[in-house]
């Protein structure tokens, strides 16, 4: 079943002629049935980074926004159009908390689902661990209201925010066995 968030719910018209014959084409689409017009909804591309430090904990982040405002995130955001994904790492993580980044390894991609402003966003979450300059110059800007390095476990988990976070964070112990 579709959640009541999802652009087939929400959604009623069609973006090219504004017809309200705008129907489900597939569980992936929606196509009016007056031009013709199909349109698909596929998953939005983010960023995320793992950044540690010597005593092998994690920097989080506090959300200064909905969804999930005040919980923990990872830095990291949405990559911009005609940007590439580290284009958008090194943005993202200079603007959130004004570090530049040295060094960026692939970690993993998660499939999230984000609800904004009444609508499902389907995005895929691009993790990568990443080394910086210099931890000094930290400080929360952009849509992070504050920051902090934790211990992994079970209890900083439960205080993340979005789904796929946690996903991203256990994985990460798993491999480092961590928790």
């Amino acid at each position: 079943m579709l959640s009541q968030f999802h652009p087939q719910r929400v959604c009623k018209y069609c973006p090219r002629c504004g017809s309200a014959q705008y129907n489900p084409h597939s569980s992936k689409s929606q196509k009016c049935d007056e031009c013709g017009f199909v349109f698909y909804t596929n998953a939005a591309g983010a960023v995320a980074a793992i950044i540690t430090n010597t005593k092998g904990e994690i920097l989080l982040t506090t959300r200064a926004f909905e969804p999930g405002k005040g919980l923990l995130d990872l830095p990291g955001g949405f990559i911009d159009p005609g940007e590439s994904v580290e284009q958008a790492l090194h943005r993202e993580i200079s603007e959130e908390l004004n570090i530049q980044i040295v060094s960026a390894q692939y970690f993993g991609s998660f499939p999230n689902e984000y609800v904004y402003g009444g609508i499902l966003y389907y995005t895929i979450d691009l993790v990568y661990e990443c080394t910086i300059a210099d931890m000094s110059t930290i400080q929360a800007a952009d849509d992070v209201s504050g920051f902090g390095f934790y211990k992994p476990s079970v209890e900083i988990i439960e205080q993340i925010g979005l789904h796929s976070i946690k996903k991203i964070i256990a994985a990460y112990c798993e491999k480092y066995n961590q928790l």
